[in-house]
């Protein structure tokens, strides 16, 4: 394979920087565009709170056939969705899917694919969980709970929308990442962990599926307002009560912090994310980006999706997967 050359890698991220800039500012400059959605179908995952629940009624209200999953229905958040949607004519459905449970996805994706008379055009992999400590104080509850939700959930709605995805030759998926699947802070658990494990997979998805004419954007959120920091915060504080002194007392500082994060100062708009799908939704299937920060502040992934973007090309570029790399990136 062809090795890769540091000086053109260095250039490259330059250019890229730019195409980042542009990006950005087609993002901001596009909060008031409201495309059109209409005879699209949308799946998403972890519709009761944050931007699971505010993308099924954006995308609906902009024309979409809408599937908003949760799990543990019949649920106060169900009956709203449903109640809201009754009464202002969407077409939306709320379904019942825990990403933990095969069956439950396979339930909700026939159940999906018969209302829309065929492949959904569009998976959100948006239901995700945070579990915060030092990496020694997560055990194997939390471990295997995390990784369940972050990484094995997206998996199996990947491969239970796919097969009638690839039939139909067109298709999108979206993966919720966050900049923690680019970036680390400590004592935030495995969340990164599962983030970049998210955000390998989304890659290699794309390249895989270019020959498909089906489509994947990973979505890279900054820190908003949501009920995440409520559901962190659960979690955290069952782990904390659950957890060894043999491993909690190595970091006190951390230990006790953990289940008190407060995402309430926070003033961007989750908005934002809704926004961004919806509008590279819209776009052309082929230009579509792989990666899409989505923040209302400092984007501190940007130079690193720049320099893996080149990387990939650089090392992969000439060899017989140069065609799918230079798809995906754009490069």
């Amino acid at each position: 394979m062809p090795t890769v050359d540091r000086r053109t890698l260095l250039a490259g991220a330059a250019a890229t920087g730019a195409l980042a800039a542009t990006a950005t500012a087609a993002q901001d400059d596009s909060i008031e565009v409201a495309p059109d959605l209409s005879g699209i179908s949308i799946l998403i995952t972890g519709c009761s709170s944050g931007f699971g629940r505010l993308g099924a009624e954006h995308y609906a209200r902009l024309g979409a056939k809408v599937f908003a999953t949760m799990r543990n229905m019949p649920r106060p958040e169900s009956t709203q969705l449903e109640s809201l949607a009754a009464n202002d004519g969407l077409d939306l459905h709320v379904l019942q899917l825990d990403v933990l449970k095969q069956e439950e996805i396979d339930a909700a994706v026939a159940r999906a694919e018969e209302l829309a008379g065929g492949a959904i055009d569009v998976l959100v992999n948006n239901a995700g969980i945070g579990i915060t400590s030092p990496v020694e104080v997560q055990d194997m509850e939390a471990t295997e709970l995390i990784f369940g939700t972050n990484v094995f959930g997206p998996h199996r709605m990947a491969r239970a929308v796919l097969p009638a995805m690839r039939a139909k030759g067109s298709g999108q998926i979206f993966q919720i990442s966050s900049q923690l699947g680019r970036v680390i802070v400590p004592n935030a658990g495995h969340y990164s962990a599962t983030k970049f494990a998210l955000e390998a997979m989304g890659e290699q998805l794309a390249y895989e599926l270019v020959e498909h004419n089906i489509d994947v954007t990973i979505i890279e959120p900054g820190g908003y307002p949501t009920k995440v920091w409520v559901n962190r915060n659960r979690y955290t504080a069952a782990l904390k009560e659950r957890a060894a002194e043999l491993h909690k007392a190595g970091y006190p500082a951390a230990v006790a912090s953990m289940g008190m994060e407060d995402g309430s100062s926070r003033t961007a708009d989750p908005m934002d994310v809704p926004r961004a799908i919806a509008r590279t939704i819209a776009m052309a299937p082929g230009t579509r980006p792989l990666r899409l920060p989505v923040s209302g502040g400092f984007i501190p992934q940007i130079p690193i999706n720049e320099v893996t973007a080149r990387v990939q090309t650089a090392w992969l570029g000439s060899s017989p997967l140069g065609p799918i790399m230079k798809a995906v990136h754009k490069l």
